[in-house]
């Protein structure tokens, strides 16, 4: 019997918000939209996603208004993809699960989240312990973690190994 593409059967928030965000790759792709990726390309790039999953992703997580495509380019046409109020939401979920797979895989941090008002590392649920107060995700300083690799192949690694707040679109170095 095949696998069902839904869960038609669950009455339940979860199984709701699998019918988007559960299929494979998509927390990847938000997650990189948090980081500031914004062109198809660079997706493309830094997850290895095949070309036809990556678009089918980006289609819906823009239909659902999680993302929101902008041209930049009119000639030829190109357009980037902006994380929109609901796709930030998600944060505190993406959050949580790099946090237990850390936890209970044993793997150094790849990036470490830190409060840019004061440096301090934030809280498991978006806290920073130093100021007492909740920290927005724009303004989240990434930094890179001990688990980093100095030296990746990809430019859009390349970029995620320079400090920069969550949401801010990546800057490329000119090749």
């Amino acid at each position: 019997m095949a696998l069902g593409k839904d869960y038609a059967t669950q009455e339940c928030s979860i199984a709701r918000a699998l019918e988007i965000v559960g299929e494979r790759w998509t927390l990847l792709v938000i997650r990189d939209a948090l980081y500031g990726v914004r062109r198809y390309n660079d997706f493309l790039v830094h997850l290895g996603i095949p070309r036809a999953v990556l678009a089918t992703r980006l289609q819906t997580l823009t239909a659902e208004g999680i993302l929101e495509k902008r041209r930049y380019q009119q000639s030829p046409p190109r357009d980037e993809y902006v994380v929109t109020d609901r796709g930030v939401a998600l944060w505190p979920t993406l959050r949580s699960l790099g946090l237990w797979g850390r936890e209970h895989y044993g793997e150094p941090a790849l990036r470490i989240f830190r409060h840019a008002d004061c440096g301090t590392e934030i809280g498991r649920y978006g806290e920073c312990p130093a100021c007492g107060t909740f920290v927005s995700l724009g303004d989240v300083l990434m930094v890179p973690g001990p688990g980093a690799d100095r030296n990746p192949a990809d430019p859009v690694s390349r970029a995620l190994l320079k400090q920069k707040r969550m949401l801010e679109p990546i800057e490329m170095d000119a090749a």
